[in-house]
């Protein structure tokens, strides 16, 4: 024994062919849109829309002091 390893006799593995990358792609495709679907369906939580109503609010103020701001 020389002290050698021979390398592992490993058969390469498949390459996808272009269908199998398609109908990867599909499937891939087909779970977001489920995916996508059931977030879309979601009601949106009662904080989420108070934070947003602030925002509102905090926007129409800043709009009503640059307005008075310019007049002046």
């Amino acid at each position: 024994m020389n002290g050698s390893k021979k390398p592992a006799d490993r058969s390469p593995s498949p390459q996808p062919t272009s269908g199998s990358f398609q109908k990867a792609q599909e499937t891939i495709t087909q779970k977001l849109r489920e995916y996508y679907d059931s977030v879309e369906d979601e009601g949106i939580p009662d904080r989420f829309l108070d934070l947003l109503e602030k925002l509102d609010e905090a926007e129409k103020k800043a709009g009503k002091a640059a307005e008075e701001a310019g007049r002046k």
